[in-house]
């Protein structure tokens, strides 16, 4: 009875990590979207929703701090999860730059000018989805027991997950490099998102139709 508890509780954990990250995005449009608009590129990135809207700050914060908490199957598990957790916090607490705030305005929790801010933020989102990428593809796929047909699948999953999240970042890095239209970061990020909530629900067993039969 208590393992099965402690079970429903990990799973709970995951899937509201899942949801969390897979909302940000659509949530932060939303709710910047309702406020006033100070520039036409207030879309351009889920970041820059961070001056009009607290949804970024509201969604992320408590996804960062499920991270931050969780406990996994090794230190590996606890390691990369909790710099997950950091890196998404870094993300909040150092803002990006955006067009319509002056040059050298001071910005985000530690008042940093707003050129040197989106530098971390820059590094911080990086490595957040990195991270979230290496343990989709090293973590979630490890099995303590024979590799049933499922597991093949969620682990399929799980990879692609990983994998598509690295693939896009490296995407948004020659979108930045190409000059290509400012919208294209938005894309990006929402489907890096996506594919960070998609990997997170898996693993909390989230569709039964993926789930071992007990």
């Amino acid at each position: 009875m208590q393992q099965t508890k402690e079970k429903r509780m990990y799973m709970r954990i995951r899937n509201i990590c899942g949801f969390l990250g897979a909302i940000l995005p659509w949530l932060a449009i939303l709710s910047a979207g309702l406020a006033q608009h100070p520039s036409s590129e207030w879309w351009w990135s889920i970041s820059c929703t961070y001056y009009q809207s607290p949804a970024l700050v509201g969604v992320l914060t408590p996804a960062c701090i499920v991270l931050l908490c969780y406990i996994g199957y090794d230190k590996w598990d606890n390691i990369v999860t909790s710099l997950s957790g950091l890196c998404g916090l870094g993300i909040i607490l150092f803002p990006c730059q955006v067009s319509w705030i002056a040059p050298g305005q001071p910005v985000g929790f530690f008042q940093l000018p707003m050129e040197v801010s989106h530098i971390f933020h820059t590094i911080f989102a990086a490595l957040f989805f990195l991270l979230l990428s290496i343990n989709s593809i090293c973590l979630f796929t490890k099995s303590g027991g024979d590799m049933t047909p499922r597991k093949r699948m969620r682990n399929a999953i799980y990879r692609f997950c990983g994998w598509a999240m690295i693939s896009f970042e490296v995407i948004f890095v020659l979108v930045k490099l190409l000059h290509s239209p400012g919208y294209m970061t938005m894309v990006v990020e929402i489907i890096l998102l996506t594919l960070f909530g998609l990997s997170w629900l898996v693993k909390g067993e989230a569709f039964p139709f993926l789930n071992d039969e007990e």
